[in-house]
């Protein structure tokens, strides 16, 4: 993969991260990689989704736990932004 779209890419993610929940630390930033990427598979292709959920429900629930986390930071991000405004 070429170097500079990496970077360019990167830098979107980075953004994207901030934007969501307000915390664009690289921690947070592959969690909403994780978490993005699964919601994508998920919608597009069901019976995948479901698969690997029943053969890792270890996985499953960890995925379910950075949702809930992810979700849980935006909504924290939305308020505080609200009140800045």
């Amino acid at each position: 993969m070429e170097n500079e779209f990496r970077k360019q890419f990167d830098g979107l993610l980075e953004k994207y991260t901030e934007l969501l929940v307000g915390d664009d630390s690289e921690e947070v930033i592959e969690k909403v990689k994780i978490w993005a990427l699964y919601s994508h598979i998920s919608k597009s292709m069901p019976p995948l989704a479901k698969h690997w959920n029943a053969t890792y429900p270890d996985a499953k629930n960890e995925i379910k736990e950075m949702i809930s986390e992810i979700k849980q930071l935006n909504e924290k991000h939305r308020q505080i932004t609200k009140k800045e405004e």
